[in-house]
């Protein structure tokens, strides 16, 4: 019989939402939602931005841009990684071929 995860409870923009969580991702989700809270309230003392609907959504696609940077940063630097590692390993295979 598998057991339910634990609820986390969290507070953002004044709201509490109660989210079901692994116990060894809570620290993360609980993370995530003060950084959630943080843009929206950013978005709301801004005023350009009114409705919490709207204030959410512009908070999700500012935050799922700064992810998709990211995994660009990510990814054009493992391919840095790979090349140079190649390069390393092309090297040592030419060093010991000498020997």
């Amino acid at each position: 019989m598998s057991s339910k995860p634990p609820y986390v409870s969290l507070m953002i923009m004044n709201k509490e939402y109660r989210i079901a969580c692994d116990e060894e991702e809570e620290d993360e989700l609980i993370v995530s939602a003060q950084q959630l809270d943080v843009q929206m309230r950013k978005m709301r003392d801004s005023g350009k931005i009114t409705g919490p609907d709207r204030i959410a959504v512009m908070a999700a696609l500012n935050l799922a841009h700064e992810l998709q940077l990211m995994k660009n940063k990510n990814i054009a630097l493992n391919q840095r990684l790979n090349e140079c590692l190649s390069r390393l390993t092309t090297k040592i295979d030419n060093v010991l071929d000498k020997d």
